[in-house]
């Protein structure tokens, strides 16, 4: 993780960077996050629990809340812990001006440039920051938005100009940028910038590898053959019998399954690493156990290490062969799951 910082502050310039760290860091654990995040200038998650966690670990940088507040009641708490709240909706403004914080905070004003998901109308803006900047309590406030399309073709060009040129009279710092965006539109740098899946060693884009990118995996989700079947021609394996061989083949049981959450949807073929070499799953993955292909790693046995995704297999070719993304592989990890960190 903290080499893919030094690649995100590459890309940003100027701009401070906010790492994403919600959803326990993407699988990856909030505390090690935070250890190898350690030199980002801000930290963006999406609870007050999160937030308050980060405090207890010493986290000193602003931390901003990607969703706001949920109630009236959480104003006091980010008086006390310091946080950044994004604001969206006039209701949170109806908080703030009912109930202000007790020492003036930082927030961030959220327009909706076409993503239509979270965000005040962008024809409304020029009330909306009037409205903001009359509250008692605030420090000081950032315009933001959201790019629906950073990660292809259509890019970010329809969204950002129509926000630049709203917003442009207001004289306020700005942020826009997620990872996509960072890495292929510096114009959309702005005051701050929220990378989040690169920080984990993952590619925004279908096209682009992380190698490509120069990032680095920082997760690897091993575990290891527990046990060796020999199929005849025309045997299945697994519920379902989904694969049959087409010959007399070796199969090797991993100890890995949609508990751990390895995906369930990943059929035959989905890549994996068996002592080493590039090998492929077979059948369909158990709750507990999946089955992979013996046939080129002849000195594979029981308790042979297979890596189901990181160092030597990116998550993005796992995610790819399974019909999902590395952000829903590394986000369902289950806790059970043996994760070493790889940098």
């Amino acid at each position: 993780m903290a080499h893919n910082l030094r690649v995100a502050r590459s890309h940003a310039g100027t701009a401070c960077v906010f790492a994403v760290v919600k959803a326990n860091a993407y699988g990856h654990g909030l505390s090690r996050a935070r250890r190898a995040l350690a030199a980002a200038d801000g930290f963006a998650v999406l609870t007050l629990e999160e937030a308050a966690n980060l405090r207890l670990m010493g986290v000193e940088q602003p931390i901003l809340l990607l969703e706001g507040i949920f109630g009236a009641d959480e104003i006091a708490t980010c008086a006390e812990l310091d946080l950044w709240p994004v604001l969206h909706h006039v209701t949170q403004l109806d908080w703030l001006q009912q109930q202000p914080p007790a020492r003036p905070i930082q927030v961030f004003l959220k327009f909706d440039s076409g993503m239509h998901r979270l965000g005040f109308p962008l024809a409304e803006h020029a009330a909306i920051v009037a409205r903001t900047k009359s509250l008692s309590g605030l420090a000081g406030m950032t315009l933001m938005t959201h790019f629906a399309q950073a990660d292809e073709a259509a890019g970010v060009d329809w969204q950002l100009q129509p926000f630049l040129r709203e917003m442009g009279g207001h004289g306020l710092p700005w942020s826009s940028a997620n990872s996509a965006a960072l890495l292929r539109y510096p114009e959309s740098q702005g005051a701050w910038v929220r990378p989040g899946l690169m920080l984990y060693g993952a590619s925004p884009f279908a096209d682009v590898s992380a190698e490509q990118l120069g990032l680095r995996p920082a997760m690897t989700l091993q575990s290891e053959i527990i046990s060796v079947q020999t199929l005849q021609s025309g045997e299945g394996v697994g519920y379902g019998q989904l694969f049959r061989a087409e010959r007399a083949m070796r199969v090797g049981v991993v100890a890995c399954g949609y508990a751990d959450g390895y995906p369930r949807h990943a059929l035959t073929g989905t890549p994996v690493l068996v002592n080493g070499r590039l090998s492929r799953t077979l059948g369909r993955v158990s709750m507990d156990m999946l089955c992979v292909d013996l046939s080129a790693c002849a000195d594979a046995n029981v308790g042979s290490p297979v890596v189901l995704w990181g160092d030597g297999l990116p998550a993005d070719a796992v995610a790819a062969a399974a019909g999902t993304s590395s952000y829903e592989l590394l986000c369902a990890l289950a806790a059970r799951g043996p994760v070493m960190d790889t940098n």
